[in-house]
């Protein structure tokens, strides 16, 4: 096994990585920036080494202090958690060619799926469903018109480097494609210098289905079944549930068949995601973009199978066969994770702050992992998640029972925080009956 582990990441992520490796006895080393020297994963990592100031790109994704980090503290290995630098190809390279052991998926796949658009014509090939859209980037708008009429309105106008629900945008007509097609592309150069813009099928009434899959070290890739991600705001995940509410036996042995042949397709190891999206109506579900590590939702995976998957993660790193039997992997229970964010709970829009109070719920069938404790100050700096709240129980209305008793207990003041949206959700008789999709949120408002 690995024996010390650099934690390229911050937060919550960073901390709860870290907790894995400290159980396994590996040295676990923080990185941080000067505005979270004072939080949780620093004070609990066994080494930690200011990587330079908040700005992200001075810090988290400054590769080169990473790197000397990583060699003055005698890292033997690098996970890069989620975001920053974790689905960037290049640094991946970097840390294995500086003779470290990078624990995420090799950087080859990480550059197939990292194009929406080449991962989309890697799919088809390998026989994955993927919605009607373009096969090349819509190089003007002229090439975009000619699609979205190929394709029928309304549809979908993507970044194709994109991820995290970020640059996308919906047109409904030729009028509306010629603005929002100029807004991602800008958008998508800004943010990704990649202006590559994709037109695909837009669903109005769709679910958002992903699949946890995981490339083992003798070169199999596993299921770990399917997560429901459909409660969103801005194309952004505020609560994810295992198994899904909408998903049939019949569908479910698809969805993993199909999320198996996709990582099989770029030889896949390490731990992955394969998001794909549901029609309620017709039963079709469609690929839409493999994450290429670990995700913020793994928990609610965890729960229900009874994995750690980052103990997996550092497993398939170390060359070593997984703790689980992969022919006999079978769900157990139902498991629900609520994003705690800071930003207000009615427009969703950052609240950071001070911490004044802050009491996590406990009991049976809880699990919170948080990124501050009181005391803390949530910056302006990064994303504004604060902690996941994960429930599990025998069945999904036990599970949902037992969200509503950790809402009421979490004990949260100073910040502005999006648990009395929880609260209005877990009593919302859509979300009750299982039978939503990606246009709850916005219903609710």
């Amino acid at each position: 096994m690995i024996e010390s582990l650099l934690v390229a990441n911050r937060g919550e992520i960073a901390r709860r990585i870290i907790r894995t490796a400290k159980r396994l006895g590996i040295r676990a080393i923080a990185v941080h920036s000067e505005a979270d020297a004072d939080l949780p994963f620093v004070t609990e990592a066994d080494e930690a080494v200011c990587v330079g100031p908040a700005n992200p790109a001075q810090s988290y994704r400054n590769v080169e202090a990473i790197l000397a980090a990583a060699k003055s503290t005698g890292a033997q290995a690098i996970h890069p958690g989620y975001g920053f630098l974790s689905e960037n190809a290049d640094f991946a390279r970097t840390v294995q060619s500086s003779g470290l052991i990078w624990v995420g998926p090799g950087a080859d796949a990480i550059t197939a799926m990292g194009d929406k658009i080449n991962a989309r014509n890697l799919m088809a090939a390998a026989g994955v469903p993927v919605a009607p859209g373009t096969t090349d980037p819509a190089a003007d708008l002229a090439a975009a018109v000619a699609a979205a009429t190929e394709i029928g309105y309304p549809v979908m106008v993507k970044a194709a480097a994109g991820g995290g629900g970020m640059g996308m945008a919906v047109a409904n007509d030729e009028g509306q494609l010629a603005t929002e097609y100029d807004k991602v592309r800008a958008f998508a150069e800004r943010m990704f210098g990649d202006g590559s813009v994709l037109i695909e099928r837009y669903f109005p009434r769709v679910r958002h289905v992903e699949v946890q899959i995981l490339g083992l070290a003798d070169g199999r890739v596993v299921a770990l079944g399917e997560r429901e991600c459909s409660v969103q705001r801005r194309n952004q995940k505020l609560v994810e549930e295992s198994p899904s509410p909408a998903v049939s036996p019949e569908l479910r042995e698809r969805f993993l068949a199909a999320a198996v042949r996709a990582g099989e397709a770029v030889g896949y190891r390490n731990a992955g995601t394969v998001e794909c999206l549901l029609d309620p109506t017709t039963g079709e579900f469609f690929f839409l973009e493999m994450n290429t590590r670990l995700q913020v939702e793994h928990p609610v995976t965890e729960l229900v199978y009874g994995v750690d998957l980052v103990e997996e993660q550092l497993r398939v790193a170390a060359g070593l066969a997984p703790t689980f039997d992969p022919d006999a992997l079978a769900p157990r229970g139902h498991a629900i994770e609520l994003r705690i964010n800071a930003e207000d709970p009615k427009r969703f829009l950052p609240g950071p702050g001070a911490i004044r109070t802050w009491v996590e719920p406990t009991g049976e069938g809880v699990r919170v992992d948080s990124g501050y404790v009181e005391g803390n100050t949530v910056t302006p700096f990064y994303d504004s998640l604060m902690a996941k709240l994960i429930v599990n129980g025998a069945d999904r209305a036990e599970a949902i029972e037992r969200a509503r008793t950790a809402v009421a207990q979490f004990q949260l003041a100073g910040p502005k925080n999006n648990l009395p949206f929880f609260a209005e959700l877990l009593e919302n008789e859509e979300f009750l009956t299982g039978d939503y999709d990606t246009g709850i949120v916005s219903r609710m408002r």
